[in-house]
């Protein structure tokens, strides 16, 4: 038997975005915490293969493409044409390495002993943890799974690392691909399909339903569609691939079999349908933790597990499994665990942001969900290229703001945006949603001139005169 050398207030498995936060909070308050992390990095899939490194690689791909400065200055592609992949994704191992520096910092702020290897438990207060020198074992009195997830890896494809990928292997490739195809119209896929496609890469993207993203609100997934075939993007919805075929020699393309026996031929493939609790190593029987479908841990309002001291934060947990909401729920369950007497819950209301080309984002409710709740709602929106900072910035005509607000009373249910800064100009939503504010306060609010928050005036107005029947500037409604 292992003899246990350290007791602990608090272990945290994992040093993702849930984890971090939910580590140096225990230790602002006094409390003794360790942190295990079984990478040779800090940050997890937050900082190391999925949140970080995909939004810079956007950001990277809006530079060398200059998909906005090309309405201002003169059409060019002898940039994409120059571009080397090592300079494609320079800024994004840059940001990479300084943030997880930073994660490391604030733990050495906080006085967190910092554990690196594989974490087990032993029973429900003992982990093990293992790496290649040694095995030691540590005590909690309680202890936080934070562990995140990883991308499902279907037994039926040959992902090789080379040229068959999934979201992380992707981030090590050297070349831009000749062609890529891209399977799941998720988050990730439809993030790595825009991106690729902006730096010229033929993008094909395989999605076994009829639709991209379906919690979005309908019009703003069928702009995002249209901007996609504007890109050159081509989509197969309502298919999947049922055989692949992979040549020895890079030079020539992989096959793919459609569903229905037609042949597609790509470069790359990336696989981006689906992530699982990363919990295979954890060994949760034996502290008795319950966990459910997907790898996921169960947990109650209070991020508790079955085991009372036991809790779970983030991926780890399921949906929304968002960096935003990790990071919350984290501070909460510390809160819980401790009694902190702070933040004990994460907001119900909370944005959405995806990170495509252009981006989208959302908060509240979708006109599909008014309906569905038998709301009497109307909708009023405004695009980017009719105000005047969308005139100064040269902005084509896809990005647009949309808002759904009760017929009635006017009050303001959702935001949906598409568009440059969408995932920045929602936060301003987010505050009329949980405010509950109404068409009459947005309209009433001076902002900067000129300034994109003039979406948010406009579309009020716009949505009053749909309110009264009297809509003279879009009486069209949405263009897609």
């Amino acid at each position: 038997m292992t003899k246990t050398k350290k007791i602990y207030d608090l272990i945290v498995i994992g040093s993702g975005p849930a984890g971090e936060k939910a580590a140096v909070k225990a230790a602002y308050f006094g409390k003794k915490v360790a942190l295990i992390e079984k990478a040779q990095k800090y940050g997890g899939a937050g900082v190391q293969t999925g949140t970080l490194p995909s939004k810079t690689l956007k950001e990277t791909a809006l530079y060398f493409s200059r998909v906005y400065e090309k309405q201002i200055f003169e059409e060019s592609d002898n940039t994409l044409r120059k571009t080397r992949y090592q300079s494609f994704t320079y800024r994004r191992d840059i940001a990479r390495t300084d943030m997880e520096q930073e994660v490391s910092n604030n733990l050495l702020r906080h006085n967190v002993d910092s554990y690196k290897g594989t974490a087990s438990f032993a029973d429900d207060h003992r982990i093990e943890i293992s790496n290649e020198d040694k095995t030691e074992t540590i005590r909690g009195e309680n202890i936080l799974i934070a562990t995140g997830s990883y991308p499902v890896n279907p037994k039926d494809i040959p992902f090789d690392g080379k040229r068959v990928h999934d979201s992380d292997t992707i981030l090590n490739i050297q070349r831009f691909p000749r062609s890529l195809c891209v399977i799941g119209a998720g988050v990730i896929g439809c993030e790595y399909t825009t991106i690729y496609a902006a730096m010229g890469v033929k993008v094909y993207l395989i999605n076994n339903r009829d639709k991209i993203l379906p919690f979005l609100d309908k019009d703003i997934a069928d702009s995002l569609v249209a901007r996609m075939k504007d890109m050159g993007i081509e989509i197969l919805f309502n298919t999947s691939i049922v055989n692949y075929s992979v040549p020895k020699k890079s030079a020539e393309d992989i096959r793919l079999t459609l569903r229905d026996g037609s042949e597609l031929s790509t470069d790359m493939v990336l696989y981006a349908a689906g992530r699982s609790g990363n919990i295979r190593e954890l060994k949760c029987e034996n502290a008795g933790v319950e966990t459910g479908d997907r790898e996921t841990v169960i947990v109650d309002e209070k991020y508790r597990t079955n085991v009372p001291h036991i809790f779970a934060v983030g991926d780890v947990i399921g949906f929304p499994a968002l960096a935003s909401t990790s990071m919350d729920q984290g501070r909460a369950a510390i809160a819980h665990m401790f009694d902190t007497q702070d933040m004990d819950s994460v907001p119900k209301v909370f944005p959405y942001g995806i990170y495509t080309v252009p981006e989208v984002s959302m908060v509240g409710l979708t006109e599909q969900e008014a309906i569905s709740k038998g709301i009497s709602y109307n909708t009023g929106i405004s695009r980017v290229c009719d105000i005047a900072r969308g005139k100064i910035m040269g902005s084509p005509d896809d990005g647009y703001l949309k808002l759904v607000f009760d017929n009635e009373s006017k009050v303001i249910l959702g935001v949906h945006i598409i568009g440059r800064i969408a995932t920045e100009l929602i936060h301003y939503g987010m505050t009329l949603v949980q405010d509950s504010k109404t068409l009459d306060q947005v309209i009433a609010t001076v902002f900067n001139y000129p300034t994109f928050h003039d979406l948010y005036k406009y579309a009020a107005y716009d949505g009053l005169g749909n309110r009264s029947g009297k809509n003279i500037k879009n009486p069209g409604g949405v263009r897609n």
